[in-house]
């Protein structure tokens, strides 16, 4: 049935998002803070439903039929706190306002509070697609209520991606925990996209291939198990000529990664949590060096490389191909199991009753880390909620074992060719610290003790204890 919505916040998203409801049947009341760009949206794709265009606030708040639906699709931060205030005295108890944005999900929590005090329902909602998503169905990750889900769950499940007759769409949890989801989803991304750089520089560092080379070895990788969206627009990216000069599109960009903060947040969340995922935060640190432009040319000038050129590893090509999409395939398991790692501990921690199965299941279609593998990682949550850690299933754990040898090979291989490739040697090193029998910690434990007395337990007794270190190294407990 046709229901009425209305979206504020007119830029690429919003209006893809308003285009995508009108499509599905709905009339869809809009508005944006300059009227301009609610007129561009009308002039060009007012035939595509039933939309009602709107000049001030006021406006759009009157033009809603109670219970109002608001999507707010503007800026995180400030802009989306201005768009909150000017909108709640114009609205009533019982409305529902949703944040579409990327919004810090403690910033939603604090939202969600605050609205809620004076009867109107927040949903924080996380929407992953980009503009193509937005318009042709996203993947979405609401939060809020119970209550306010089942006012605005249906249409957002109408208009997400479908897998296998399934929306691509969840209630994630109360509050910020579809903020939360969205957040770690995108630390994920800058991961996934990390490795796929490094596999990108190490083919063509290695075996000389040109960018159009490469892009037909990504194309060969999407019909296995690594096929996704972002190995598969790689391909494009990579196949692409740059019309001005003739050369390969990716000779022509500059080398500075940007990103909007979602990365960060991921680690700095992490970092409060104590979750390692160290995959998202070479990929974090990556970008930033990145962008340390004047730092890189002045070490260009003067710090030497290893001074060797590929040999033996390179000389089967084809296996030194296997041997990158091996490292590829089994990074991007760690990477993901550290983010579903970092989702269940913060559901742990703020009280949300988060199902992972479900979120594999919405993110194999409509959001930028579609996946092949995420219909196996769905079914192994479905058969184990408990699941400590996705690399101790049996299906992935073989996985990653197949894939150890090559793995092995092309970590050692770019440390020695002087090719950085922090995400390979990270993933790696989790996987060596996770199944390590016995970790060096017990050295930094002790350390720890002789500096500054900060104690430490025994493997062969209950407590705490200290080493009187200044004075007979007597122990004592704590």
């Amino acid at each position: 049935m046709s229901e009425q919505i209305g979206v504020t916040g007119l830029a690429t998203m919003g209006a893809s998002l308003a285009r995508n409801l009108a499509r599905h049947g709905h009339q869809v009341v809009v508005h944006n803070r300059t009227r301009a760009r609610t007129d561009a949206l009308i002039a060009a794709h007012g035939g595509e439903g039933d939309f009602v265009p709107t000049g001030s606030a006021e406006e759009f708040v009157a033009a809603l039929r109670r219970p109002r639906k608001i999507i707010v699709m503007v800026a995180a931060g400030a802009p989306t706190d201005a768009v909150i205030d000017e909108l709640t005295p114009l609205v009533d108890e019982g409305d529902v306002l949703m944040d579409g944005g990327n919004a810090r999900f403690t910033d939603t929590v604090r939202r969600t509070e605050a609205l809620a005090a004076r009867g109107l329902h927040f949903v924080g909602t996380g929407i992953s697609g980009g503009e193509e998503g937005a318009l042709t169905g996203p993947s979405i990750m609401p939060g809020g209520s119970d209550e306010s889900y089942a006012l605005i769950g249906p249409l957002l499940e109408e208009i997400s991606a479908h897998v296998d007759g399934q929306p691509c769409c969840t209630h994630v949890g109360t509050d910020g925990a579809g903020h939360f989801v969205k957040m770690v989803h995108n630390g994920i991304e800058y991961a996934d996209m990390q490795l796929i750089a490094e596999a990108y520089e190490l083919l063509r560092e290695g075996l000389q291939l040109t960018p159009a080379e490469i892009g037909d070895v990504f194309a060969s990788w999407n019909e296995g198990d690594l096929e996704s969206y972002l190995v598969q627009i790689t391909a494009e990216v990579l196949r692409h000529t740059d019309a001005k000069t003739g050369g390969p599109f990716v000779d022509v960009v500059l080398d500075e990664a940007e990103q909007k903060g979602t990365g960060r947040w991921t680690v700095q969340s992490a970092l409060d949590l104590g979750v390692p995922v160290s995959g998202i935060a070479e990929a974090v640190f990556a970008r930033a060096l990145s962008g340390h432009v004047e730092q890189r040319r002045a070490a260009q000038e003067v710090l030497p490389g290893p001074g060797r050129e590929w040999d033996e590893q390179v000389a089967d090509r084809d296996g030194f191909i296997e041997s990158v999409r091996q490292a590829l395939y089994a990074s991007k398991v760690v990477a993901y199991s550290q983010g579903f790692d970092q989702i269940a501990a913060g559901a742990d921690q703020y009280g949300w009753d988060v199902d992972r199965g479900a979120l594999a299941a919405i993110w194999r279609d409509g959001c930028i880390i579609r996946a092949r593998f995420l219909d196996r990682v769905r079914q192994v949550f479905a058969d184990e909620p408990d699941l400590t850690t996705l690399m101790t299933n049996d299906y992935f754990r073989n996985a990653v074992a197949d894939c150890q040898e090559g793995w092995r090979q092309v970590v050692a291989g770019a440390a020695r060719h002087g090719v950085a490739a922090p995400g390979f040697a990270s993933a790696l090193a989790y996987y060596d610290g996770l199944r390590a029998p016995r970790s060096p910690a017990a050295l930094i434990q002790g350390l720890r003790d002789r500096f500054g007395s900060h104690t430490y337990r025994r493997v062969d007794a209950e407590g705490s204890f200290h080493t009187m270190w200044s004075e007979d190294s007597r122990e004592v407990s704590a």
